[in-house]
């Protein structure tokens, strides 16, 4: 092969039965996601592989948030294919796919220099927590403040937060999320003002999304989790400017990634009296 110049692979629709084949990939880079984390994503969004002599050596994931806004996640090219121009096949077919929408990603370093080429530009960071606490104190709450369990009737309240929080509507995936999903209301005055999810993932759980007016609020949704999960292995993605990676850091779990969070188009507006604390996944935001 001549140095320097790309070859084109075979490129199709990611189905049901590619899952083991991208968890093997995504184990090879050393990402913990499960053969069920893979069926998840794809069962709410949509993804391509490329193929090469057969072997799937590619993927990519994207997700449609409402008629203006999606994600792309879970690209990944084999070591032993890199340098031929797999990952912007790979992303060029996926834009395409999903037109004029303005479109989030968190990046790796290894991609950022294609990202950047494609038009999407830095906004911020993501970084990964996790861990088992085996000591976590619950959270001083403020007068009239309550953490309740999650109801059938609060999905009109989910919904609207995550909104206002992420300025997309995620409904679709909120609704696949909560199935037999553990779930916590923050309450103030007897109104819900947040929430979180707790989920298996990967080597154990992942707490998220959560969704809070502040900071306190957030700590309080969180510590939950962790007090009445002592020594249970917790993944927690929290956006940088957060402000909780001191106090995750004290409660034993280390930070132990980083990634760039980009975006092409223009940024939808949100609320910020509902902030984004927790991410789902770092694919799905």
């Amino acid at each position: 092969m001549v140095a320097g110049v790309e070859t084109m692979v075979g490129l199709r629709r990611m189905t049901p039965q590619d899952l083991v084949a991208a968890q093997a990939l995504s184990s090879e880079q050393k990402w913990a996601h499960r053969v069920e984390d893979w069926d998840m994503m794809l069962s709410v969004g949509f993804g391509y592989v490329a193929e090469d002599d057969g072997e799937v050596v590619g993927t990519a994931m994207a997700w449609r948030f409402g008629g203006d806004a999606a994600a792309i996640g879970m690209v990944i090219v084999a070591p032993k294919v890199q340098g031929r121009g797999i990952g912007r096949q790979l992303m060029e077919v996926m834009l395409a796919d999903l037109g004029d929408r303005t479109v989030r990603l968190n990046a790796t370093d290894v991609g950022l220099p294609l990202y950047r080429k494609l038009g999407f530009v830095e906004y911020g960071a993501i970084v990964q927590h996790q861990g088992a606490a085996f000591s976590v104190p619950m959270a001083d709450l403020i007068p009239d403040e309550r953490v309740r369990p999650l109801g059938s009737k609060d999905m009109d309240t989910l919904r609207s937060l995550t909104l206002r929080a992420s300025g997309m509507n995620r409904d679709a995936l909120l609704d696949a999320l909560v199935v037999g999903t553990p779930g916590i209301v923050l309450t103030r005055d007897h109104d819900p003002v947040g929430f979180s999810l707790f989920r298996r993932f990967g080597r154990g759980y992942v707490v998220g999304p959560t969704i809070a007016p502040d900071i306190g609020g957030a700590k309080a949704l969180i510590s939950h989790w962790l007090g009445s999960n002592s020594g249970i292995f917790c993944r927690i993605d929290v956006p940088e400017e957060s402000g909780l990676a001191p106090w995750l850091d004290s409660l034993g779990l280390p930070c132990v990634g980083r990634v760039i969070r980009m975006v092409r188009g223009p940024m939808p507006p949100v609320d910020p009296t509902a902030t984004v604390f927790t991410l789902t996944t770092q694919a799905l935001g």
